[in-house]
């Protein structure tokens, strides 16, 4: 492992076995094949990962794709089946609620303990344990039994504790989402301040714009395998492509699909984007089906960055357009002059419904665009700034 990484994964698989058992009883009369009645799980398969220092590395997937496993795995809390993990400097780690702490001893005992197993000496945590508790905000409830706190007590406590210890290397998983908005902003903000000092992270989250803020890599997990490993952008997109397909087969093998009973459905839609110089002329062509007499219905649209983060969105009731109500197929036109947007891809989301909320029809990424990658400045909005200097 050279000097400038902090992490190492060569080759590493972690097999699971699950037990098809269903009581004592079939497991007694069933002993000496035991086998039979157990099916291998390959959690991770074959990863190879090497993580630089001073990287924040977001780690993204579907449920049951592997990575919390690949988390605790890189911070030795379970062992690979196969292969080798190397890791160096000091962890602290956040892998779940609750982790570390014991629910009969108090916060102020829970603080000692867990600030110990994390590497600090008793005249150390009497440093940081002032900073500690005001970092928690939980000052009240320090010495009671933590048994009695909420989740969110929890989690206040736990990460204090863990940004405290000085680490070099910082895993997060899923457990910010637990806080309130307050304390999700100073997390945030003790995790960008962690970033100027060179600290590594590795954060496990299904927001997708809170892997966008924070991350400089993103590896998107599928089944065990890495599927993408490098922008984060790009990774937002190839998980949100992933949950779309698997949206659509679902919908496609259920009796009860609305697209298939639905008395307006969207066939299909097109996108063209033309640049005017200052921005971008959309316009987008949907094909509709009205499949039976449909009164007070109408269609919505919404623009999405590969992060999640609507750019726009608009529908026909709010502009007060009405759409044909016989039987037929139509082909409605949207046009979206002069779009201030940012470098980047962006995604068209399309459906139909009535205007009480039901819906009838809707195709997620439906369309995509692209902005120039050569624009003054940076961010998600466009514009062009005009320079002046005069003597004050």
């Amino acid at each position: 492992m050279s000097s400038s990484t902090i992490i190492q994964l060569n080759d590493v698989s972690k097999r699971f076995v699950l037990h098809k058992h269903k009581s004592i009883k079939e497991r007694i009369v069933n002993f000496g094949r035991t086998r039979q009645f157990e099916e291998d799980f390959w959690a991770l398969r074959n990863i190879d990962l090497e993580v630089p220092l001073g990287s924040t590395l977001g780690l993204v997937g579907h449920n049951g794709s592997g990575k919390s496993t690949l988390l605790k795995v890189i911070g030795g809390i379970i062992d690979p089946s196969t292969g080798t993990v190397k890791r160096r400097g000091r962890m602290a780690a956040l892998l779940e609620l609750g982790a570390g702490f014991h629910p009969d001893l108090t916060g102020r005992e829970n603080v000692y303990l867990n600030a110990a197993i994390l590497g600090l000496n008793q005249k150390e945590i009497d440093r940081y344990f002032d900073a500690i508790v005001d970092f928690s905000g939980i000052e009240t409830f320090i010495d009671t039994q933590v048994k009695f706190y909420s989740s969110g007590m929890y989690v206040r406590l736990a990460f204090a504790v863990a940004v405290h210890v000085d680490p070099d290397l910082l895993l997060v998983d899923e457990v910010l989402a637990v806080g309130d908005e307050p304390f999700q902003k100073k997390c945030m903000e003790k995790i960008a301040e962690f970033q100027s000092e060179g600290r590594t992270i590795v954060v496990v989250s299904h927001s997708a714009s809170q892997v966008g803020a924070l991350c400089d890599r993103v590896i998107v997990l599928d089944a065990g395998n890495v599927v993408h490993d490098g922008d984060p952008a790009e990774g937002i997109r190839v998980l949100r492509d992933g949950y779309e397909h698997e949206r659509v087969a679902a919908a496609s093998t259920s009796p009860l699909h609305f697209e298939e009973e639905s008395v307006v459905s969207i066939v299909a839609v097109v996108s063209s984007a033309e640049e005017n110089g200052h921005g971008t002329d959309l316009k987008l062509t949907c094909a509709i089906d009205v499949k039976k007499p449909t009164k007070d219905w109408g269609i919505g649209i919404g623009i999405e960055n590969t992060l999640g983060m609507t750019m726009y969105a608009a529908d026909t009731f709010g502009e007060k357009f009405y759409l044909p109500t016989a039987v037929g197929h139509y082909e409605v036109t949207i046009d979206l002059p002069d779009l201030r947007l940012g470098t980047g891809k962006y995604l068209v989301n399309i459906g139909a419904g009535t205007s009480d909320g039901h819906p009838l029809s809707s195709r997620s990424g439906a369309a995509s665009f692209d902005t120039p990658g050569k624009l003054a400045g940076e961010g998600l909005v466009r514009a062009n700034p005009e320079f002046r200097v005069q003597p004050a």
